[in-house]
């Protein structure tokens, strides 16, 4: 009787220690959106331009563009890589595909030419990581300064213009009349992207390459070409990120993306994806990428420095790194 009561005290125990752990977890989860859904309501009281029609316009085409290319990176995240070099490839593609607007090609040609470029900037990566064994985190340096280089030797610093009106529709232009193109872009993308983590091989072999590689070799997973899918699709949605950003400016700027590759493991992270691998979602890379919009938005209706914004989304990045790591500590100890 003793015997069957000390296992019942147990087994109470063991449920009241994975009922705080589930609940720590679904907390954890909803941080970036409950962050998110605090920002905007402390800046609407804050400013009186913020829930204007036109300024949630522009906030939603400023993160689109980092948010595109944060739907990649995710992927690239949860298998335990990296890609630095997506803010100059993205100037390179951009580039190519305002190259063939400029030269007389249709705007749907010209942008699957900008994916395609992207996409082949992708597979360069992943070769050098998967046939060279270099480390992700060097190899897309490397690219990173290579795509930079590349992009100012073609143009000579100069940027792209005469480019036709109706590309500018891409960027600036509106669905219904209410919803700016870049946000439906983004949400189409978005559910394409989760399908692909949620339903694919692809999305499944994501998180257990992530999770530990080598039992994923010994589980006769195919690393090689799933990484090489999975870089080869975020230079894809980098290059459309590109011809976005472009389309906002009208002219195909060699110096754009710069400073974006940081925005974009912002989101990842903040989302609450491990620079470890096998973690990160879809809607928890969104959420990220649009808590860092905001608060660079909110600061200049604010009127705070730029400098000073800079600062405070690098706190954001340590702050959600600094999560990241008690929460993986945790698991150990437990």
């Amino acid at each position: 009787m003793n015997q069957d009561a000390a296992e019942a005290t147990v087994t109470m125990e063991l449920a009241t220690i994975s009922g705080r752990r589930r609940t720590r977890e679904w907390l954890e989860r909803l941080l970036p959106f409950a962050s998110v859904v605090i920002l905007f309501i402390v800046l609407s009281v804050a400013s009186p331009y913020f829930l204007t029609l036109q300024n949630l316009s522009s906030v939603c085409r400023q993160t689109a563009v980092i948010n595109i290319i944060a739907l990649g990176m995710t992927l690239i995240m949860i298998s335990g890589g990296i890609d630095l070099s997506v803010g100059s490839v993205m100037a390179f593609a951009g580039i190519c595909g305002t190259t063939l607007l400029q030269a007389g090609y249709p705007l749907l040609p010209s942008l699957l030419g900008a994916m395609l470029v992207g996409a082949a900037w992708g597979l360069l990566n992943s070769l050098l990581i998967t046939l060279l064994r270099v480390s992700p985190f060097i190899a897309t340096l490397g690219t990173m300064g290579a795509a930079r280089g590349l992009t100012l030797v073609i143009t000579d610093g100069m940027p792209v213009v005469r480019l036709p009106k109706n590309f500018g529709r891409l960027g600036d232009g509106n669905v219904l009349r209410v919803l700016p193109v870049p946000l439906v872009i983004l949400v189409a993308l978005a559910l394409m992207t989760g399908f692909i983590l949620k339903y694919t091989r692809l999305g499944r072999y994501a998180y257990a390459i992530g999770s530990n590689v080598e039992a994923a070799r010994y589980g006769g997973i195919p690393i090689r070409i799933y990484l090489i899918a999975i870089y080869s699709f975020c230079g894809a949605l980098t290059g459309l990120a590109g011809m976005i950003e472009a389309s906002r400016l009208m002219t195909g700027q060699p110096t754009a993306g710069q400073g974006y590759e940081l925005s974009v493991i912002a989101a990842v992270v903040i989302g609450g994806g491990s620079l470890s691998g096998g973690e990160g979602t879809v809607m928890g890379t969104v959420a990220g990428a649009f808590l860092v919009g905001l608060i660079s938005n909110g600061s200049n209706l604010l009127g705070v420095s730029p400098f000073w914004q800079q600062v405070l989304i690098g706190a954001v990045i340590v702050l959600a790194v600094a999560v990241d790591e008690l929460r993986k500590r945790r698991r150990h100890t437990q």
